[in-house]
């Protein structure tokens, strides 16, 4: 078959299948993308494209978000019409995220190849980011500004054969009109690979040996310290899990820009922020900033972990969370819907309420001074993750059953 993927973060959700799908050989693999350079992949070509147009800095609000859907979509569809006019490229299915508008005129190009478009969140005023956090009251005119960002997902829904949403909160933050096209399957984790590792080790450069398992250590992590994934409630409950657990350290993954929500009005950011505010209550000899890391030295903090915090605001579920679970990781997370459809409290995890970092602190405490009583949590947490969104078994099956439906002109892949 021939596949187009288009993503401007070449792989974003689509990693996973469009790695299995070139190990399969025998597919003609295309991926439209503005990441330059963007990842190899043996058995994929990559096209970088512009876009067309972006918008001024002072450009309308209203319309901005529009403005530079609008650019992106026309920029990828030149680039598409360009791979069957140069290289002689014409799809049988074209696979990509809506929310930046790039498929917004692929009916254009091609009004007969089928497109399957990857939904991850529409705009609400209740419910989600917005309005959540007390103390960032969303101005009067956020309702119509949440809206004018929906004109994009209002597009696309239109022109897509299929949209795809990867949890059943993400579905439900779309209007009811969206559900009769869209199908929920998550994009899949790969629990055959993300296993515990009694026998890791972690050398960190102010340690003069490796950490293991028998070090009581406990994580945190997010793609970037920001409100959103509430690094400032960590932050706040930090001094109060030290000074219970004289031995603990604690291993904090994340970048210091923001992807969603406000941005800290402390000029050095938010990490400096709540450094500011804590930071004299830390034994900083025991705190340990990691920034952003490989994917393998991820993987091994995490089997390293005793207690794995992942907070968020009703938001987009990371990937991170369900990994951890495979990994059979002890999950203390923020309970809030998102997280409540992969973690139940007690069974495959433990939730607190995400504004009380005292609450925080006294369950992090808990389990790392009682490993035994929740032993039972990991295996159960993996248990969960392999039945329900396990990549090969699970999610792979239904996204390839929905990708054969929408192209049954093509030869089918096979399902595994």
């Amino acid at each position: 078959m021939k596949i187009l993927f288009v993503h401007q973060n070449m792989p974003g959700q689509y990693r996973e299948l469009v790695q299995w799908l070139a190990a399969q050989g025998g597919h003609e693999l295309v991926f439209l993308t503005q990441r330059s350079p963007a990842p190899r992949i043996p058995g994929v070509r990559t096209v970088v494209y512009k876009p067309h147009h972006k918008p001024a800095k002072g450009a309308y609000g209203l319309s901005k978000t529009w403005e530079e859907a609008a650019g992106a979509g026309f920029g990828a569809a030149m680039a598409a019409r360009d791979l069957e006019r140069e290289a002689g490229f014409r799809p049988d299915i074209v696979l990509g995220h809506t929310g930046w508008g790039e498929l917004l005129f692929f009916k254009q190009i091609w009004p007969d190849v089928p497109l399957l478009g990857f939904f991850e969140y529409f705009y609400i005023s209740e419910g989600g980011l917005v309005g959540f956090d007390p103390d960032d009251k969303p101005s009067e005119h956020s309702p119509f500004l949440l809206e004018a960002r929906n004109a994009v997902p209002y597009a696309n829904i239109q022109h897509v054969d299929l949209g795809h949403v990867p949890t059943r909160w993400q579905r439900d933050v779309f209007p009811a009109s969206f559900h009769d096209k869209f199908y929920t399957c998550h994009d899949g984790i790969r629990t055959d690979l993300l296993r515990p590792d009694p026998q890791v080790q972690l050398g960190l450069g102010r340690l003069d040996r490796p950490l293991t398992r028998n070090d009581e250590v406990f994580t945190y992590l997010a793609r970037n310290l920001e409100h959103a994934r509430g690094f400032h409630i960590f932050m706040r409950a930090l001094p109060k899990i030290l000074r219970a657990r004289p031995r603990a350290r604690v291993l904090i993954l994340g970048g210091n820009e923001v992807s969603y929500g406000r941005k800290s009005r402390h000029e050095g950011g938010l990490r400096a922020e709540m450094e500011a505010e804590v930071g004299g209550d830390l034994d900083w000899e025991r705190v340990h900033f990691l920034g952003r890391v490989p994917y393998d030295k991820f993987c091994q903090i995490v089997q390293l972990s005793r207690c794995h915090i992942y907070l968020t605001m009703p938001f987009v579920l990371s990937w991170s969370l369900l990994e951890a679970m495979s990994m059979q990781a002890t999950v203390v997370a923020s309970d809030v819907a998102p997280v409540r459809e992969a973690v139940s409290h007690g069974e495959t995890g433990l939730l607190v309420d995400f504004f009380d970092h005292g609450a925080l602190a006294d369950q992090v405490i808990d389990v790392l001074a009682n490993p035994e009583a929740h032993a039972h949590l990991g295996p159960a947490a993996r248990a969960h993750v392999v039945e329900k969104y396990d990549f090969l078994t699970r999610c792979l099956p239904e996204h390839l059953r929905r990708i054969n439906a929408l192209a049954p002109g093509a030869a089918p892949i096979a399902l595994p």
